[in-house]
């Protein structure tokens, strides 16, 4: 397994200097069947890392501008009609590639961002009462800008949700800004970059993130976790159960990232900032300072 996953690695750090950690949890995400939400400011790298991951797990893959004026039929597809054929034909959007790169997502209208939802959450549309399915593997891989920034729409709870980890990815280092102003780095080479994986061999990896063993007692810990942000007195949103699963194949996949075949405690708390900040904030007009951390300090890890 390490064979096939350094490889990916060292060409992911070649592109987006200087972030091995969130590197890894997009990694993550993805091997666990998740979908990825990267909110940052602008100019951060968000959309260089979406359209890296895609490049290297070798997907088709679509780059698709979210703006104001953006209708869901632009996302989907729509039904026009053939003349010749004296029949309406369906021509699919861009959410039927393997990997759909929604950039900046919360520029588009809620009525075209609840467009995605079936998708995320089944994998197929339906549109005038058929229903299609979507490639498989399907990811989402989408960027956002802070909510302050004008020109946004929120993305509401439901939505939120669907996305199994959101991850910002933060200034660089002086020293890996230093190399990104010398050039030092692929992320203006991105068409150059191979394709480490067949989808084959990512279903493979997925299959075997499935495997991973977790023990009651690591279950445990992690219920301990979700019912802690269940608690009346608490800040923020409740974890669903759809958080506890997210949580649980996130950890898996980060196991397995580290060769181990069973999950432990660190594996839960290294992905859970990533699967539970975005859901503890969801709904809020003013975001809290950062609830994870707060949830993880007080729910004693396995002894």
């Amino acid at each position: 397994m390490n064979q096939r996953i350094t490889p990916i690695l060292q060409q992911l750090q070649q592109v987006l200097l200087d972030k091995p950690q969130q590197l890894k949890l997009a990694l993550a995400c993805l091997l666990a069947g998740g979908h990825l939400l990267l909110e940052d400011l602008p100019g951060m790298g968000k959309t260089t890392l979406s359209a890296a991951l895609a490049k290297t797990l070798g997907l088709s893959h679509q780059r698709l501008q979210f703006t104001a004026d953006m209708l869901p039929a632009d996302l989907i597809g729509v039904n026009i009609f053939n003349p010749a054929q004296q029949k309406f034909e369906f021509h699919q959007g861009p959410v039927f590639n393997q990997l759909l790169l929604a950039d900046e997502i919360n520029r588009a209208s809620p009525k075209t961002q609840s467009a995605l939802l079936e998708a995320m959450a089944e994998g197929q549309v339906s549109i005038d009462g058929t229903t299609y399915p979507l490639p498989s593997p399907f990811f989402v891989i989408a960027t956002q800008n802070p909510q302050e920034q004008s020109g946004t729409f929120p993305l509401p709870e439901s939505q939120l949700d669907r996305f199994m980890m959101c991850l910002s990815l933060g200034f660089p280092g002086v020293d890996a800004e230093r190399q990104l102003l010398k050039g030092e780095h692929l992320a203006d080479q991105l068409t150059s970059l191979s394709a480490l994986l067949t989808v084959t061999e990512l279903g493979q990896i997925q299959q075997q993130c499935q495997q991973i063993n977790a023990s009651d007692a690591v279950l445990n810990y992690l219920l301990a976790l979700v019912n802690y942000s269940r608690q009346p007195d608490q800040q923020g949103a409740p974890l669903s159960p759809r958080a506890s699963r997210a949580l649980l194949a996130a950890a898996k996949a980060w196991a397995l990232l580290h060769e181990r075949r069973f999950v432990v405690p660190d594996d839960i708390q290294a992905v859970f900032p990533a699967v539970a900040e975005h859901r503890l904030q969801a709904g809020q007009r003013r975001r809290h300072a950062e609830l994870a951390p707060q949830i993880l300090a007080a729910v004693n890890p396995i002894q």
